[in-house]
């Protein structure tokens, strides 16, 4: 039987701080795409085929096409397959997973995945209303100002409703988050000096945006891109051979899970109220992953990087991936369980919050810190003994999600 595995041989993220031109996409895509490259040592003639990832670029760009602006990248990719994947936040999990199927059914042999986006080319409200295409349009927050922050906040109030919240929790994890991404030399915090009252319930200096949720408890409006270069186990052994390295050790993904909700947030709410998770495809997700990889639980992953674009999205994820029991999240919160220095470290990277958020680039800079992680290559926010991650990236109101294991090669 042939191995049907799928290596990251390596991969490139820009510095999440930098504010990009608006018409400057190619120059994210370049960027990504020969950055990881390099750091994979793959030459541009070895790519079979190339899949973008990205939410917005007509929204903020006025931009299609994607797919012709990558293999003008270099001239050794025209002519190549390429496609452009849209799921919201999810973007780059579903581009991933679409590589994937594509190397597995032995289609190409080296696909490079790259996520891009440019969202600071105009003022945050602004922002926030053009992403309110990422809801249904006309049918949920119609009225709001800022309209996925509300979907957020409703999450945030449901939580509340079945279980009880306090916010303490949800302002430690956005203050962990931030606290990790001073680690991380291409995080959009990193130069932030942010002490505890800025986490609290001070109206003053963590001002309410929605409902529950807080000025610290929402992530950035950001510009970044991020790639990574998927291969075959043939590849993969060949390329490795030439350099006389062993594929022991090297980042594979062991393991995938997807599912798609309903996308009216009320109609998710309605779908699970007789369901012990809040979102119960999101925890599909995830156990597919698991079973696909192998492995019991959480207790077999020593990091993980999952989705914060608030804080009550990582705190959904802590009780989803099987952490704490359903509603409890608070707990792992209060033990420092996920803590950099916690038995199971989230978001050692910063998250979301604390990395940043362009959305496109977001499930892809995932799986690329995920692969660090593993391979012992993520520097100053490396968990120490890591070998084995999990990831969980979401898109718009939970309505998709896609979740990785990965782990070092036997």
């Amino acid at each position: 039987m042939s191995d049907r595995r799928v290596f990251i041989l390596g991969g490139h993220q820009t510095d999440f701080q930098l504010k990009w031109p608006a018409d400057d996409l190619f120059g994210m895509l370049e960027a990504s795409i020969l950055g990881a490259l390099r750091d994979a040592e793959v030459e541009t003639s070895a790519v079979d085929s190339i899949h973008i990832a990205n939410f917005g670029a007509e929204i903020f760009s006025g931009q299609a096409l994607l797919g012709g602006m990558a293999v003008s990248v270099h001239p050794d990719f025209a002519g190549l397959p390429t496609v452009r994947h849209e799921s919201a936040c999810a973007s780059g999990g579903v581009a991933i997973l679409q590589a994937m199927a594509e190397i597995e059914a032995g289609r190409s042999e080296v696909v490079v995945v790259t996520g891009v986006e440019i969202m600071r080319n105009v003022p945050g409200r602004e922002a926030a209303e053009r992403m309110r295409a990422g809801t249904w349009l006309g049918r949920e927050v119609v009225d709001e100002s800022l309209p996925v922050t509300r979907l957020f906040g409703k999450m945030a109030d449901e939580y509340q409703r079945r279980y009880g919240i306090d916010h303490a929790h949800l302002g430690r994890i956005a203050e962990k988050n931030l606290t990790n991404a001073r680690r991380n030399p291409k995080a959009q915090t990193r130069s932030w000096d942010l002490d505890a009252v800025s986490f609290g319930e001070d109206d003053e200096t963590n001002p309410v945006v929605s409902g529950l949720l807080r000025k610290q408890d929402c992530g950035r409006i950001t510009d970044g891109g991020a790639a990574v270069v998927l291969a075959s186990a043939s590849f993969t052994e060949r390329h490795l051979a030439r350099r006389s390295i062993s594929m022991a050790g090297v980042p594979v993904i062991g393991g995938w899970g997807h599912s798609t909700a309903p996308l009216l947030l009320e109609d998710k709410f309605r779908a699970s109220q007789d369901d012990r998770y809040v979102f119960p495809f999101v925890r599909s997700a995830i156990t597919s992953a698991y079973r696909r990889a192998g492995v019991d639980g959480p207790r077999d992953l020593d990091v993980i990087e999952t989705h914060d674009c608030y804080s009550i999205t990582e705190y959904l994820a802590l009780d989803h991936f099987g952490i704490t029991a359903p509603g409890e999240s608070w707990v792992a919160v209060e033990k420092g369980e996920t803590d950099f220095d916690g038995p199971l470290p989230v978001n050692p990277s910063g998250g979301l919050i604390g990395l940043g958020h362009p959305l496109g680039a977001t499930g892809v800079r995932m799986l690329l810190d995920a692969a660090r992680q593993v391979s012992g290559t993520a520097g100053d926010y490396q968990v120490e003994g890591a070998a084995r991650a999990g990831t969980l990236n979401l898109g718009g109101s939970a309505t998709s999600a896609v979740s990785f294991v990965v782990e070092r090669a036997g």
